[in-house]
């Protein structure tokens, strides 16, 4: 061997020592790597488990209480709905058995219900209860007015009549009746005097909860427990602490007391949120929320063991592969070399794409109304509306607004999806607010829209459409369809709105629209909507359906509280399907009464005594402008002196609001305040006709503006004290 190849000898051994120790390095660094992500992964996957349990624990908590609260209101409606009979019965006692029969029949949902007179208040029958009640699905009629049940002394009995207003009774287990668990809601009757004459009932079988409560199925070992207003387990996986033991109770027994008493406390005083326990050596999450109305709560509890059990059997594979992956190193780091740099050109591109999008999204969102109440200064109108766009940019579009006490509305559709339908239904709109800032007439504005679409229109594409023309003093609304589903009219009852169907805007030039017109009445209510709604389909392809938007609609509530309960009845009812179409609604609530005279004015003074001369010359310039009798006037003055004092010297707020809403035949005040609670229609009446030094100091205000007004009522909503006082003039 010559000294050349002797060098070039050791020149390769060189080379392979530093290839050799390189690729251990490589090794090296590259188990650290894989480590710290393993680490990492795990933390992110933990923290994605836990974010996605927290989602789905708290949609079911969601839909259950939905579905809780549904059968709630339809307990309070049927005897709400029955109290004006009540009261009308109350001249022919003999008649009064009727109701309950006729709530229990008509209502399936309820198991009995009684109408329970005040006792004496009928000499001839000092205690009168006639109870109606399903068993074993026969009608049965008895009485509560037995020795063995001394039903003026039960809570469902004693509490409306305390609070003088209507009450979910504590949940109770009907001894002698099946053993079952019940709760009985009750409402206060009254005579034309005003008197407390009965007390009007709807028993619910709680079986229904333990049903629903049961369809809980988040994650194995997942359960959900119910609790009453006073902490007792209402619906829990055994069977024997059901109210016989409360959640204090049973947090005394276990070892992680401190938790569940802070989730005892929390679920009380009817908060929301989540909080980790440990049970039998096991943590579990809990997620709680409050049922309304009814005082109840109830939670979510998963096992962590269980919903981290996919992540662990993961974890197994994943260090599986790792191994795996390190045999083939070397090669994978050049093909990923090679790959982020395609992957990094299609990401940007991509990203560019999605701000495109967003921008876009932002831009057609921006062109239609989102604030809302849209008119807050007018009281004849209640309009709300939404879009919810099922890709980033949609091809739904509403819009409104008012021109010379002319409320101009619509809602359309476009044929399609994705960015052309966005195009098309910026156009629409830009077309429908040029045409009505000059034309009135729906029918013209609709046709001149079509001709301008038909002009342009290459890629054939169309936009089911109609256009509302509402004159707000009148009532009178003119419309006219193109090819759109027929919107809803709530007045007494529910029917779809009258349409001619029209071809869509954008098919055929000088289409011959029609024009058709509706009288509404205050209190009527419109509904507009696209077919994303009636047509969203759930896992099942099962579609929602216009009965079931009947349904959510039913009942008067606020335009916004209608959109919100259409948006929820959709979401439960699709389930996890994909959004297929956009959901785009309009609501709007007429509520101007022609034949109606009323005023409003307000003053706002600060916490002041000194400030209640203010409110003497506010009260002076009303009974001014309505020709209010001198005596009359100073009655209220005085009566408005002594509320308002109250407020400015107890309540703590910084300013006290009153308002008056003068009408033909009363003036309604309204004082608000944002100090600490206080009902003065709580406070027991005062007895005038006691010794002064033996009758308890303070009252003697509240006592009087409440026998110089005709009506005195009080809420507490959102933190504030609101009083209203009402005299008949």
């Amino acid at each position: 061997m010559n000294l050349k190849e002797h060098a070039k000898k050791i020149a390769n051994k060189a080379i392979k020592r530093k290839t050799k120790w390189t690729g251990l390095l490589l090794i090296i660094v590259a188990v650290a790597i894989l480590g710290a992500i393993s680490l990492i992964q795990a933390y992110y996957a933990q923290k994605g488990i836990r974010d996605e349990a927290k989602t789905k624990a708290e949609s079911q908590l969601d839909a259950i209480k939905s579905g809780i609260l549904n059968v709630v209101n339809q307990a309070e409606s049927a005897v709400r709905n029955n109290v004006w009979l009540a009261r009308w019965c109350l001249q022919v006692p003999d008649s009064l058995a009727n109701i309950p029969k006729l709530i229990v029949n008509n209502n399936p949902i309820i198991a009995g219900s009684t109408i329970a007179i005040v006792p004496d208040y009928y000499k001839d029958r000092p205690l009168y209860s006639p109870y109606t009640a399903i068993t074993n699905g026969k009608i049965i009629e008895t009485s509560l007015a037995t020795p063995e049940y001394d039903y003026p002394s039960q809570e469902w009995f004693t509490k409306p009549i305390e609070l003088d207003r209507g009450y979910w009774s504590e949940p109770y287990v009907d001894t002698g009746g099946g053993e079952i668990l019940m709760t009985t809601y009750s409402v206060p009757i009254k005579d034309n005097l005003g008197r407390t004459a009965a007390v009007l009932t709807a028993d619910l079988d709680l079986e229904w909860l333990k049903a629903l409560v049961n369809e809980i199925k988040i994650y194995p070992g997942a359960f959900s427990t119910v609790v009453s207003r006073t902490g007792r387990l209402m619906v829990s996986p055994d069977d024997s602490l059901i109210m016989t033991t409360t959640i204090d109770e049973y947090a005394s027994k276990v070892e992680d007391t401190a938790s569940f008493n802070a989730l005892n406390r929390a679920m009380l005083n009817r908060e929301s949120g989540s909080v980790q326990v440990t049970h039998n050596g096991s943590k579990n999450m809990v997620y709680y929320t409050p049922i309304d109305k009814t005082g109840w709560a109830m939670n979510i509890i998963i096992p962590e063991k269980e919903m981290f059990a996919g992540l662990k059997k993961l974890n197994s594979l994943i260090r599986l592969l790792q191994v795996l992956g390190l045999l083939l190193l070397i090669l994978i780091f050049r093909a990923i070399a090679k790959s982020q740099l395609k992957f990094k050109y299609i990401s940007d591109k991509k990203e560019k794409m999605e701000n495109e999008l967003r921008i876009a999204s932002d831009i057609q969102m921006s062109m239609i109304p989102k604030t809302f109440p849209p008119f807050p200064e007018r009281e004849d109108i209640d309009l709300s509306a939404a879009l919810v766009p099922a890709k980033e940019v949609s091809g739904d579009l509403y819009d409104f607004f008012i021109r010379d006490e002319k409320l101009f509305f619509c809602i359309g559709d476009v044929a399609g999806k994705g960015v052309p339908a966005s195009l098309l239904m910026a156009v629409t709109r830009s077309l429908f607010r040029s045409i009505c800032a000059h034309q009135d007439n729906p029918k013209e504005i609709v046709s001149t829209m079509n001709n301008s679409m038909a002009d342009m229109n290459e890629s054939n594409m169309f936009v089911t459409f109609i256009c509302c023309v509402l004159d707000l003093k009148t009532g009178k609304m003119q419309y006219c369809n193109a090819g759109h589903n027929a919107p809803l009219v709530l007045t007494d009852k529910m029917n779809e709105l009258p349409v001619d169907p029209n071809l869509p805007l954008g098919v055929i030039r000088n289409m011959e629209y029609t024009l058709q017109e509706i009288d509404l009445h205050c209190d009527d209510a419109v509904f507009l909507y696209t077919d994303g709604i009636t047509e969203a389909e759930n896992p099942t392809h099962a579609m929602f359906g216009l009965q079931r938007l009947k349904e959510t609609l039913s009942g008067r509530k606020p335009a916004q509280t209608h959109l919100d309960n259409v948006k929820k009845a959709v979401a439960k009812f699709v389930k996890d399907a994909p959004q297929s179409d956009d959901l785009t609604m309009l609501f709007f609530h007429y509520l101007n009464n022609p034949n109606q005279s009323k005023s409003v004015q307000s003053i706002t003074l600060t916490n002041d005594i000194s400030q209640i001369h203010e409110l003497e010359k506010f009260i002076g310039k009303i009974a001014e402008d309505k020709k209010i009798p001198e005596s009359l006037k100073s009655s209220i003055n005085l009566a408005m002196e002594e509320a308002v004092t109250n407020a400015i010297m107890y309540s703590g707020s910084k300013t006290v609001e009153i308002t008056a809403r003068t009408e033909e035949d009363e003036i309604t005040f309204t004082v608000t305040d944002s100090g600490k609670p206080f009902d003065p229609t709580a406070v027991p009446d005062v007895d005038i006709n006691q010794n002064a030094g033996e009758r308890p100091v303070g009252g003697l205000g509240i006592h009087m503006y409440r026998k110089i007004m005709d009506s005195v009522t009080y809420k507490r909503q959102d933190n504030k004290n609101i009083l209203t006082l009402t005299k008949k003039i």
